[in-house]
């Protein structure tokens, strides 16, 4: 006979392992603990960073090449093909961990790599396209991915901007032609884990500006050049998507692919479960095990893990977490679905060992999680 069989999905453990690696950890602690067990491992994502590894592992094509970053310096790029779509991630060409974060950075940084990369996509025959936009150095609108295809960003002298959120507040008039020349009949769509607008006091600027180097006077000029920005893409026959939830993801460049590509925006954590067999390997469990670099407030909020773990309650099967860090009561663990929890930082001598430390630490907690959790 065989044991009982335990899904392993985690998300990335950032600044650690990936997905895949942390799924390889936890699958090793399983069998330390369970020998005979199923193990499956379904290494996840949420359309944020990271999201193109697990693609990759479902058995994408990866391909590479050399693109703008945020501030114009070359940067080694990478998307994957996967069955004639392009899976493009936002943060492989103007990633936040390209700049030093400033407010100088938070105004000036741009996405046009991004904007090459979908037209080397288009170039090479997809079908279609996924744009995922979390962790962008950018707060630009998707501005500068648009000039990339051709489109043409103006003025009230007729004359074309600076690149960077920050010169938005200039923009009189867009000319999107070239842009939808370029992308002929392909699909576009947005995988986002984040359900921020565009502008306002729950926009890219506001909320995600401060990570970048913005301070109080740069959200406000980056939020108001913004909704320049926003008023010249409606008056470009573009439809006004400003106010949708997730337009304001990867600094607005959701906004961006919205208006000017015909983008519809969707869950990456479901993307990502379509993509991956997740749903049909869960079907199956008798156990989920999932986990992330932090497990907290935000986990609850579109985040894998608490994605993992509604669909598994659907199928009444039981859900532990083992995460870097576990900042959310039993209380909440439970409301979001996970029976236990175990957290690297507090069995390691200081977090920056338990980042260092991570695989086997991840392996370690795994099996004494899974222990203690049998034995309750």
């Amino acid at each position: 006979m065989t044991g009982p069989r335990v899904v392993v999905a985690p998300d990335k453990f950032k600044g650690s392992l990936t997905a895949v690696e942390a799924a390889e950890a936890i699958g090793a602690g399983v069998r330390d603990a369970l020998p005979d067990a199923v193990v499956t491992l379904c290494p996840v994502a949420d359309g944020g960073e990271g999201t193109l590894d697990v693609l990759l592992a479902a058995g994408g094509h990866r391909v590479d090449l050399r693109v703008r970053g945020p501030l114009d310096d070359p940067v080694d790029a990478w998307y994957v093909v996967l069955d004639g779509t392009a899976y493009l991630e936002s943060a492989r060409a103007c990633g936040i961990e390209y700049v030093t974060p400033s407010p100088q950075v938070a105004l000036a940084a741009h996405t046009c790599g991004v904007g090459e990369l979908v037209a080397h996509a288009l170039d090479g025959g997809a079908r279609g396209l996924v744009l995922t936009v979390g962790g962008t150095a950018s707060t630009d609108g998707g501005a500068g991915m648009l000039r990339a295809l051709g489109a043409e960003i103006l003025d009230d002298a007729g004359g074309p901007i600076d690149l960077g959120g920050g010169a938005l507040g200039a923009v009189r008039k867009v000319d999107l032609g070239e842009v939808h020349r370029r992308l002929g009949g392909a699909e576009v769509r947005v995988a986002t884990d984040v359900t921020n607008p565009l502008l306002g006091e729950r926009g890219a600027a506001a909320v995600f500006g401060p990570q970048k180097g913005a301070g109080p006077a740069e959200v406000a000029e980056l939020d108001a050049a913004l909704a320049a920005w926003s008023r010249a893409l409606v008056a470009a026959g573009a439809p006004p998507v400003a106010a949708i939830p997730g337009a304001g993801a990867g600094g607005g460049v959701s906004a961006g692919a919205m208006a000017g590509l015909g983008a519809t925006a969707e869950s990456g954590f479901d993307l990502v479960v379509e993509l991956t067999g997740v749903a049909a390997a869960l079907a199956e469990a008798d156990l989920v095990i999932t986990g992330e670099g932090s497990l907290d407030a935000q986990s609850l909020d579109g985040k894998a893990p608490a994605g993992i773990a509604t669909r598994a309650g659907e199928r009444e099967v039981p859900v532990l977490a083992v995460a870097g860090r576990v900042l959310l009561g039993e209380a909440e663990l439970a409301a979001a679905g996970i029976a236990a929890s175990r957290a690297l930082v507090d069995h390691a001598p200081s977090a920056e060992h338990a980042q260092r430390a991570a695989y086997p630490l991840l392996r370690e907690q795994t099996a004494t999680l899974l222990r203690s959790w049998l034995a309750r």
